[in-house]
């Protein structure tokens, strides 16, 4: 593929796309944002549609798609999209469920184009600075704790709340983002998801995983964190104590900081896209997905109180 703009259209145009997407792609010289589609949102100065159908028909030199909407209904415009041989960035979490991306992955290959699972917290500054951290030592124990406000980061957003809607594993995944990239092969022994009474998804989880050497981690997640919000990964070692914090901007080993840096998440994740689409390659991770697909599977159930009339 020549290294010319890549012509690229939007879909779901919401408080992620308008935070995070618009921004990173304002400043990259390897896109050139040509559309938009949403049900409800529109991109000021581009042509808008209300379907991705619509879009894919009324602007047909389009290369490339970023998918924004809920993990409900991304499986479909995903296929539409490579479909109509256009390559695909999906955002996280890359579908609802592991099949529906697995039969993604099979279909970009059988029509010649990409597909990227955007795994934003693993570009995060301080992420590979753990990373070869934890493998030049040896790691006795870890521990995720991942705690937030959704009233706060998901105002109004009632999908998220819905089947499929991930609940508490939305931010939990990031958290697993990281803790797959820089831990052990890990798998889930056990555990306990909170589920408000008047909701389908889970408010908190509480989570253990071994790996294969028998290495314990825990995590904790709470989506009614108040004051600070917590982002953390911590690992016992033979090193000393190493805090991952901040959801991975600074590294800490025994209280001190040995890497910390700006936060450019977006901007890499379209970096990483470009390269793909320029490669001719595709870069699906599930390992994030996998985990949380096995907590629903292996976890209990409690029913907890209501916050949310």
């Amino acid at each position: 593929m020549s290294s010319s703009p890549i012509k690229l259209g939007i879909v779901g145009v919401g408080k992620i796309v308008r935070d995070q997407h618009l921004p990173a792609l304002v400043k990259d010289q390897d896109y050139r944002l040509v559309a938009a589609a949403s049900r409800h949102g529109k991109v000021e100065d581009i042509p808008n549609f209300p379907t991705i159908e619509a879009m894919l028909d009324s602007v047909p030199e389009l290369e490339a798609v970023s998918l924004c909407m809920p993990p409900q209904f991304r499986y479909d415009a995903a296929r539409t999209a490579l479909v109509a041989k256009k390559h695909v960035f999906l955002e996280k979490p890359p579908g609802a469920t592991v099949s529906e991306v697995e039969d993604l992955k099979a279909l970009a290959a059988a029509n010649g184009v990409c597909l990227f699972a955007s795994w934003h917290s693993r570009y995060a500054p301080a992420v590979e600075a753990a990373r070869a951290f934890l493998g030049s030592t040896k790691i006795r124990s870890a521990a995720i704790i991942w705690k937030e406000d959704v009233r706060r980061w998901h105002p109004n957003q009632e999908w998220i709340w819905a089947p499929g809607g991930f609940g508490v594993f939305d931010p939990g995944i990031n958290a697993l983002s990281i803790a797959t990239h820089i831990l052990p092969p890990m798998f889930i022994s056990s555990a306990e998801l909170d589920f408000p009474e008047n909701r389908a998804s889970p408010v908190a989880a509480h989570v253990t995983f071994r790996t294969s050497d028998g290495l314990p981690v825990t995590m904790e997640l709470d989506w009614l964190q108040t004051g600070p919000q917590s982002w953390d990964i911590l690992a016992e070692t033979d090193r000393g104590k190493m805090v991952l914090s901040g959801g991975g901007s600074k590294l800490a080993v025994d209280g001190r900081v040995v890497h910390e840096g700006p936060e450019a998440e977006y901007p890499m994740l379209y970096k990483r896209f470009a390269e793909i689409v320029r490669a001719g390659t595709s870069d699906v991770d599930l390992a994030p997905l996998q985990h949380v697909a096995d907590a629903f599977m292996l976890g209990k159930r409690n029913v907890v109180q209501a916050f949310f009339d």
